[in-house]
């Protein structure tokens, strides 16, 4: 039983890394999904401390990722439909062959929603665009970052206790 728990624990601290990127998947809860697979077995002892904080920075982590990107656009003179723009144009740039159509896309989908839905100065949209991609490269970051460390803690928590599993 322990062998597929840290089995699924690993596939979820990966795809909560793939989520970082991805804005249909949590990344850090799914990382922090991965973190209590392995401790659910019966080699490490439980640490519900490790549990708690890991967890209150993964809730946090997924309510900042759904305010930060519009504080970016507000800080620049966007609205909420360059904001949506971003989400759309993220979207579109992930299923472009384009390199770096996630960047590319979510900036065009930005300058986009602002354009034609708030039929602003091509001035004013780009200033507002630039804003709300800012915000989402914060975001994006910031999901990264909390999603590898979390692999981390896995990884070395695994490590700490081989011969436990073995």
């Amino acid at each position: 039983m322990d062998i597929i728990l840290i089995s699924c624990g690993l596939i979820l601290c990966l795809i909560g890394i793939v989520g970082s990127f991805l804005p249909v998947l949590p990344g850090p809860p799914l990382g922090w999904l991965g973190l209590l697979c392995l401790e659910l077995t019966d080699a490490i002892p439980n640490n519900y401390w490790f549990l708690g904080i890991t967890f209150i920075i993964a809730l946090g982590i997924f309510i900042l990722d759904y305010f930060i990107p519009a504080i970016g656009a507000k800080k620049f003179g966007g609205s909420r439909a360059g904001a949506i723009g971003t989400i759309i144009g993220l979207i579109i740039g992930l299923l472009s062959p384009i390199p770096f159509g996630v960047l590319i896309g979510a900036f065009v989908g930005a300058l986009i929603g602002e354009m034609v839905f708030n039929k602003t100065k091509s001035k004013q949209a780009f200033k507002a665009a630039f804003g709300a991609f800012l915000g989402f490269l914060t975001s994006t970051f910031m999901k990264l970052i909390i999603s590898l460390i979390f692999l981390g803690l896995f990884l070395w928590d695994f490590i700490q206790n081989w011969d436990s599993f073995f």
